[in-house]
């Protein structure tokens, strides 16, 4: 059913569907506007950190690639000599209270995203549903760390915030321009004004004011043995099934066909999660997924079963941006 949703937003939509979403997306649209007024009056409390808060989030529904993001941009912090720490609100994971992800700890206690964050930046990641808490704690247990970085959290005005980038899917965009639940957007297209940072993810036109992401890996590694490392033509000829529960499945398969492979799909819906009969695919020589899913699949995956890590690039100097913004704070 979520997956049919989906299509529909991004499709072309009806005149009758435009007319029934109107009152229901200015009911919304009004809403929002109310709630974020309340958090400027401060009926509505707001926590302002002692470092400065970068919040990475999107304003449409599923997938854009805000993780890859959050992990280039800790890393590109941490070669220019700051301490970053990164909170995420550990979706999908089992911890009740907030908590310090560890490398060593379980996807179904923390989520995939904050463990593979973890794993791929070195930096301390904290998860809890109430962001200001979560960023707390964080800074209790780390004081050297000197900036956060939000993965997701653009609508949490709980926390008070210092520099927003939103994040798109470059092919997919903002689909039919509704608001939930009649299509993708949970916010309007007008928010994009106020936010410091636009970043397409994907190949294509961009606005000058706008920055480009790829994201890059051509070097898969077996799950069950990770030093073990082939390029995609070590798979030619092989009947090869890709699976992938993520926000936007189709641009982990179309990727695949990009390296020349012939695939077949598996999609699944975003931050799914795997059992032992979803690896055992009859007649598969070779079953492929994303570092988001693997971080799920350890304990039952099979030797047939190899991860394809992605890197992303950033265009147009958004680290520099992001780094002045920093300065300013602390009066350099």
């Amino acid at each position: 059913m979520q997956r049919w949703l989906e299509r529909q937003w991004y499709k072309n939509t009806s005149r009758l569907t435009v007319w029934l979403n109107f009152p229901l997306g200015c009911l919304f649209i009004a809403l929002l506007a109310f709630r974020h007024f309340l958090y400027r009056i401060g009926i509505l409390g707001s926590w302002r950190s002692p470092v400065p808060v970068i919040v990475v989030g999107n304003i449409t529904v599923g997938g854009t690639g805000k993780t890859p993001l959050v992990i280039w941009l800790a890393n590109q912090l941490k070669a220019c000599g700051y301490t970053p720490g990164i909170i995420s609100r550990g979706y999908k994971g089992a911890a009740k209270a907030p908590k310090e992800v560890l490398g060593a700890n379980l996807a179904s206690l923390v989520g995939d995203e904050p463990l593979l964050m973890a794993r791929r930046t070195s930096c301390s990641v904290w998860i809890g549903k109430d962001r200001p808490t979560a960023a707390r704690e964080l800074l209790k247990a780390h004081p050297e760390c000197d900036v956060i970085i939000s993965d997701d959290g653009l609508q949490h005005y709980a926390l008070q915030r210092d520099f927003e980038i939103v994040v798109i899917d470059g092919a997919r965009r903002y689909g039919n321009q509704l608001m939930l639940p009649f299509g993708p957007m949970r916010e309007p297209l007008s928010r994009l004004r106020s936010v410091d940072a636009v970043v397409v993810n994907g190949s294509g036109p961009v606005k000058a004011s706008e920055f480009q992401m790829q994201l890059s890996g051509d070097l898969f590694y077996s799950l069950l043995s990770p030093e073990k490392t082939v390029r995609a033509d070590c798979f030619y000829n092989k009947k090869i099934h890709a699976v992938a529960g993520i926000g936007n499945p189709s641009r982990f398969f179309n990727y695949l066909r990009g390296l020349g492979l012939d695939i077949v799909e598996h999609p699944f819906s975003d931050h799914y999660q795997f059992q032992t009969a979803d690896l055992q695919i009859l007649g598969a020589d070779i079953i492929l997924m994303t570092e988001k899913d693997a971080v799920k699949c350890l304990d039952f995956a099979r030797d047939n079963v190899w991860v394809l890590p992605v890197e992303a690039r950033v265009s147009g100097g958004l680290e520099d941006k992001v780094i002045e913004k920093i300065e300013s704070f602390y009066g350099r």
